[in-house]
C-alpha cells in the first residue's frame, strides 16, 4: 500500500484499436444480388473508391420494406456469405471490403453482433474471395474444384457394387480406435464453424461439395443411395479442408471416411 504523503500517477496503456474491416459478397459480375431482385442494381465492381448511396432505402430503420431496403456487410468474413440473396449457391462470386457511411444499425446487437446495416458505404477495394470460406479456403476449393470430380464416380460405384456390404460399414454412426464417427465429426466441425463465426462459410462449402458431385455424376446410371453417399463422403472432404489447421487426425480421418475405400470386408458367416 502507499504510504500517505506518497502519490502515484496511473497511465493505462491503450494499444489503437485495429479499424474494423466490412465484408459485402457479390455474384461474380459485381451486383448485389438483392438489389438486382428489387429491381434497383448495385454494382460495386464499377464503384471502386466512390461513395455508393441506396437507391431506395427503408423509411423505418432497419425494416424489410423491400427485398433491398438497406446494404448488408459483416465484419467476420467467414459469415459474409450469409443472407447474400445468391441462389442456387455456386462459385465464383466476389467479395468486396467496403466502409458503411451515415447511420448505421443491427436487427439485433445481442444476436447479429458481426453484422452492420447502412444506407450508405464507400467501395475500398476488391480482396480474394476465397476468404470468405474461411482461412483454408484456397484448399477448400481445390478439393471442390479438383479432388472431388476426380473421385465422385468411384464413390458411386463403390455404394452401387454392393449395397449391402457399404450399409455394414455404418460410417455415420461408428467410429473406432483410430477415428471418430462421421457424424459426431461433422457435428463437431458446424459447432467450431458457428464458434468461429464461419457458419455461412460451412454452408457454402457443403453445397458446393455437393454440386460438384452432381456435376460429376450427371451422366452416370447412379442410384439415389450412391449420390447420397457420394454427397457425405464429398462434403466431409470439403469441410476436413476448412477445418485442416484446427483438428488433429482422428476428427480429420473421420470427415474424410478413411478406410472407406478398402474392399468391403467379407460378412462374418
Amino acid at each position: 500500500m502507499s504510504s500517505p504523503g506518497c502519490s502515484h500517477t496511473f497511465t493505462e496503456a491503450r494499444m489503437p484499436r485495429k479499424p474494423v474491416t466490412w465484408y459485402i459478397v457479390t455474384p461474380a459480375d459485381g451486383i448485389i444480388e438483392m438489389s438486382r431482385q428489387a429491381g434497383t442494381p448495385v454494382n460495386l465492381a464499377t464503384n471502386v473508391g466512390q461513395v455508393v448511396d441506396h437507391p431506395k432505402p427503408c423509411v423505418n430503420l432497419w425494416f424489410d420494406e423491400s427485398r433491398f431496403s438497406y446494404f448488408r456487410m459483416a465484419k467476420r468474413v467467414g459469415e459474409a456469405l450469409g443472407d447474400t440473396g445468391i441462389s442456387p449457391i455456386t462459385w465464383p462470386v466476389r467479395l468486396w471490403s467496403v466502409e458503411p457511411l451515415g447511420e448505421t444499425g443491427n436487427w439485433s446487437p445481442r444476436h447479429y453482433p458481426y453484422r452492420l446495416l447502412s444506407h450508405q458505404i464507400r467501395v475500398i477495394e476488391e480482396v480474394d474471395a476465397h476468404l470468405a470460406l474461411g482461412p483454408c479456403g484456397r484448399d477448400v476449393l481445390n478439393v471442390i474444384q479438383q479432388e472431388i470430380p476426380a473421385h465422385a464416380t468411384r464413390w458411386a460405384a463403390d455404394w452401387d457394387a454392393d449395397p449391402e456390404g457399404m450399409r455394414r460399414r455404418d460410417w455415420e454412426q461408428h467410429g473406432g480406435p483410430a477415428c471418430g464417427s462421421g457424424r459426431w465429426a461433422d457435428s463437431l466441425a458446424m459447432s467450431v464453424s458457428h464458434n468461429r463465426r464461419e457458419l455461412a462459410a460451412h454452408t457454402w462449402i457443403e453445397h458446393l461439395a455437393r454440386r460438384a458431385v452432381a456435376q460429376a455424376l450427371a451422366d452416370s446410371d447412379a442410384s439415389m443411395a450412391a449420390y447420397c453417399y457420394a454427397y457425405s463422403r464429398a462434403t466431409g472432404h470439403a469441410v476436413a479442408a476448412q477445418h485442416h489447421n484446427r483438428f488433429g487426425a482422428y476428427v480429420l480421418d473421420a470427415l474424410r471416411g478413411v478406410g472407406l475405400d478398402s474392399p468391403v470386408p467379407a460378412a462374418v458367416a
